[in-house]
């Protein structure tokens, strides 16, 4: 280790620990409600890799579709996406999308680091390519926002993470990434965190051919499934917004946008179909 190394090192562990003091002497809310996040920026893109790693070798629980134009289509969204100048990670994060085959679930998520998962069962409950690209930008947005490792911070605490950010403590690092089905669980994002994974999808659509309202259609489909959009109780004990809250959200970003309505140009909905009929 060369002296400039040691002394960073050394500064990192003098602010993280008098953290670690303030945080000692709060409510034990106080982690999640300030959002602190102690992993630096490049040990997001690391916990993303040995994650997708993990992924790819347990092809029982996340079996993986086997289709490269359906890879491609998927990916080429997302490429579209994180052009906007809003992606601050670009270049920095992967943002590699793989397609999940799976009919019987209606998911997407993403890693620390910008490595996204989309389920089949999603992609053919979906109307259009812009609703696609509505929920892909949304993960993305999780990315960006960094809100896994935030929680992250929260779930293992200040000790734990400031050694694994620090360099101390790697086989930790290797043990709790390596155990997808947990880490997922412990990422299973905030009301907060949804609500803003929505506007910065809406903000990353500004910027391409898709209306940026698109996402919208996968919460009024999910409540016509449903049969209703809930109640606030159901909001209150749930990890997620009420899809109805959602809609509500993003109706009120395109009436403060003066966001013009969709059009089959925006919506893209005869070549997404075409895009289904090969989904095999």
């Amino acid at each position: 280790m060369n002296t400039r190394t040691f002394f960073a090192r050394l500064q990192q562990a003098l602010s993280a620990r008098l953290l670690i003091a303030l945080i000692a002497l709060s409510s034990p809310f106080t982690l999640s409600q300030c959002g602190l996040n102690l992993f630096p920026v490049s040990e997001d893109s690391n916990i993303g890799k040995q994650m997708d790693a993990e992924i790819q070798t347990h092809p029982d629980q996340y079996p993986i579709l086997q289709n490269e134009a359906i890879q491609g289509y998927v990916q080429g969204i997302v490429d579209k996406i994180i052009q906007s100048p809003q992606v601050k990670f670009r270049g920095k994060f992967p943002y590699k999308v793989t397609v999940i085959n799976d009919d019987k679930t209606l998911n997407a998520f993403c890693t620390p680091g910008g490595y996204i998962y989309v389920y089949t069962g999603l992609m053919r409950f979906l109307d259009d390519e812009a609703s696609l690209a509505g929920v892909l930008g949304h993960e993305i947005a999780h990315a960006e926002e960094r809100h896994g490792t935030e929680r992250m911070t929260t779930a293992l605490g200040a000790q734990v993470v400031l050694s694994i950010a620090l360099g101390d403590n790697p086989s930790k690092l290797s043990e709790v990434a390596g155990n997808a089905a947990a880490l997922l669980a412990v990422l299973r994002n905030s009301r907060d965190n949804e609500l803003e994974a929505d506007s910065r999808s809406f903000q990353y659509l500004q910027s391409t051919q898709y209306w940026p309202g698109a996402i919208k259609g996968f919460f009024v489909k999910m409540i016509e499934k449903r049969g209703g959009s809930g109640s606030a109780l159901e909001e209150w004990t749930s990890t997620h917004p009420l899809d109805q809250t959602r809609v509500d959200n993003v109706n009120k970003l395109l009436r403060e946008n003066n966001t013009p309505a969709p059009t089959q140009a925006t919506l893209m909905t005869e070549q997404y179909k075409q895009m289904l009929r090969k989904l095999r």
